[in-house]
């Protein structure tokens, strides 16, 4: 969907300088609408990897199990102790995630900027 999202959002009149290149669809989607279309679509992935990572930590609620089932039995028995064994690793690897991601957000971000230099 973000993929989607971050396509529609190429101008057409960049589609069409790049058809008049003489660029094959192909071409036009790799050289011209994907490279642009990144930052949204790394923004969706990005969003739907938090997304997954909560719901997993709140779906021991339905019994799935997970560092959830320690924070809901924590809950249930008033031990801080047991609820931040499974808080905190399930907000460790939530940051580690983000930081991931920020990591390929900047190296894009470079890349990007080298690529324009080159012109």
């Amino acid at each position: 969907m973000d993929c989607v999202a971050g396509l529609a959002e190429v101008p057409d009149g960049l589609r069409e300088a790049a058809t008049a290149l003489g660029l094959s669809r192909w071409q036009r989607l790799r050289l011209v609408e994907l490279p642009l279309a990144l930052p949204t679509v790394l923004t969706g992935i990005r969003i739907a990897t938090s997304i997954a990572i909560g719901t997993a930590t709140i779906a021991a609620f339905i019994g799935a199990g997970g560092y959830g089932e320690r924070i809901v039995t924590g809950l249930a028995l008033n031990d801080s102790e047991l609820l931040l064994a499974g808080a905190i690793p399930a907000a460790l690897l939530a940051l580690a995630s983000e930081g991931l991601f920020e990591v390929i957000d900047r190296s894009l971000g470079r890349w990007r900027r080298a690529g324009r230099s080159a012109l």
